[in-house]
């Protein structure tokens, strides 16, 4: 993997802030990893003691419900850091991480980081609104749980998916989940999502593959999203 400095992801997330220097000594202490699809990059509860930096690729974060299942809060990309609010708090990551396909990440530990945060002013900056970002997030997707429709949310994840992560040449969502995950990230149960998305094939608004989805009439599922 390259230098820290020569890296482009880095401009994407709160380390490009750092000066050359900085990126420099960043790059000796840094490990680099290719995590396969499904697996964990670190588990809920878990001491991680630093952060990952996505070089591609791209995960599910998750948390452990009280019923016993995965309940999905946010799929991260590339340029993305992970493990910034644990860090910071010094407590136990709150959320898992799953790789929804193969992935490149940098690991960077919390000892290197930290230091940044008394030496450059404008990293500290970064960090605190990308966690606060998250938290505008947050504050966004209980909203929407709470005051729209099951049909409403799925709309709205479908053009989330299209227009973050893109399609493939086959014009099917680059981001390919289960029934199970899909349901997951709309909050509702899998035969519900199931019975939505055959409802949303025999509308127009989507075609069905297997587990690709093409989204047919975008501008009608904003309609249906708002």
């Amino acid at each position: 993997m390259s230098k820290c400095e020569q890296c482009i992801v880095r401009e994407f997330s709160s380390l490009k802030a750092l000066t050359k220097e900085e990126l420099l000594k960043l790059s000796d202490c840094k490990t680099s990893h290719i995590i396969k699809k499904g697996e964990v990059i670190f588990e809920e509860g878990e001491n991680v003691n630093g952060i990952y930096c996505i070089k591609d690729g791209i995960c599910k974060l998750t948390k452990l419900s009280a019923n016993g299942k995965d309940h999905i809060v946010k799929l991260v990309t590339k340029g993305e850091l992970l493990g910034q609010r644990s860090m910071i708090s010094d407590e136990p990551v709150n959320l898992s991480a799953v790789a929804l396909e193969d992935m490149q990440v940098c690991f960077i530990p919390k000892s290197e980081v930290m230091g940044y945060f008394d030496k450059n002013n404008q990293f500290s900056m970064n960090v605190m609104k990308t966690i606060c970002g998250d938290l505008k997030e947050a504050d966004d997707h209980m909203v929407n749980l709470a005051q729209k429709t099951v049909k409403e949310r799925l709309a709205e994840t479908l053009l989330y998916l299209h227009d973050t992560f893109g399609k493939n040449n086959d014009n099917s969502l680059k981001v390919q989940l289960s029934r199970d995950e899909l349901a997951s990230m709309i909050g509702t149960a899998t035969e519900s999502c199931i019975r939505l998305l055959s409802d949303f094939n025999k509308l127009g608004l989507i075609e069905l593959t297997g587990k690709k989805i093409v989204l047919k009439d975008i501008n009608a599922l904003k309609k249906m999203a708002e």
